[in-house]
């Protein structure tokens, strides 16, 4: 059984428990880590989970709300953390005490009842990897901060049956907002972030390969609202607006079968 809780989703910190359980066994990741300890530590006491049962770290590319207490968490509970060689460089190579793991694009990584598929996105980051996961029945994609779908994005998509999804903004808003201008070309541009409607057109376009739910992340608290994010997909998917969830900033999203 493969099913997924996103802790926390937004400028504000980002990071998604994922379990996977094969026989008596259960294996927990932690995808990104950009809270701090004392906030991830509490919203992981919320999920009904202990820091000691993560047996792994994924962290997706090196913003600050990416990597929050990444180092400090892994050190702590002395749990291997997977990254790009490129991230790893981004955040200043910083001593891991022998759990640095390099993933790279498309090659599956194995960490007890889960296969891990990392790929590469455009995004302003130094090599950054989103990534497909699961547990041989199932199969779950993360897939925010990246400014466009490539053709490789879709490809390694297709077949999921889950994507947590990023609907950064409403180009409106964004265009309207009090952000300078050089932060609105960044945020809205080919390596920033996705719009609705292109979050949207991303799941038609894996629609007729088994998607079957799609929760909203990564939504700007500036420049977006749940109901915009909700009205996009559910009119590419053909489905209700209370059909599609949203992970938020504060309180991320429940526990979801994949």
């Amino acid at each position: 059984m493969l099913r997924f809780k996103n802790l926390g989703s937004g400028s504000s910190g980002n990071a998604t428990i994922i379990q996977a359980r094969g026989g008596t066994s259960i294996t927990h990741l932690l995808v990104d880590c950009g809270l701090g300890i004392r906030q991830l530590d509490k919203r992981l006491g919320q999920a009904g989970m202990l820091a000691e049962q993560i047996d792994a770290i994924f962290i997706t590319h090196e913003h600050a709300d990416h990597i929050g207490c990444a180092r400090q968490f892994a050190l702590r509970e002395r749990i291997p953390i997977w990254m790009s060689h490129g991230t790893y460089t981004a955040m200043g190579e910083p001593d891991f005490n022998g759990l640095l793991r390099i993933a790279y694009d498309t090659q599956p990584i194995e960490i007890g009842a889960l296969r891990v598929m990392p790929f590469t996105v455009p995004h302003d980051a130094r090599e950054p990897l989103q990534l497909t996961c699961t547990d041989g029945d199932e199969r779950l994609g993360v897939l925010t901060d990246l400014g466009h779908a490539t053709s490789h994005v879709l490809e390694q998509l297709s077949g999921c049956g889950s994507v947590l999804l990023e609907c950064n903004h409403d180009p409106q808003m964004l265009a309207a907002s009090t952000y300078p201008p050089f932060l609105k070309r960044r945020v809205g541009g080919a390596y920033g972030h996705l719009a609705n409607e292109a979050a949207a057109a991303i799941a038609q376009s894996i629609q007729g390969a088994g998607l079957k739910q799609v929760v909203a992340a990564h939504l700007s608290e500036q420049n977006n609202r749940p109901d915009l994010a909700r009205a996009a997909l559910a009119a590419a998917l053909g489905c209700g607006i209370t059909d599609i969830l949203v992970a938020d900033a504060a309180n991320g999203s429940g526990w979801l079968a994949c």
